[in-house]
């Protein structure tokens, strides 16, 4: 359960990422979707380890 948990965050970090990133340029929504991505994979295992058993 927490890898489902980690794709949908890495899925909606990277998603966030882009639409921010893209205002400005390609090079800064692929950077923006990178970080997004980490940060998504990271609060939503956070968030798996500590509400599921």
């Amino acid at each position: 359960m927490t890898r489902l948990f980690s794709l949908i965050g890495a899925s909606i970090g990277g998603a966030i990422g882009w639409a921010v990133g893209a205002k400005v340029g390609i090079m800064t929504a692929f950077m923006l979707s990178v970080l997004g991505t980490g940060f998504g994979m990271y609060y939503a295992t956070r968030l798996a380890r500590q509400y599921l058993p």
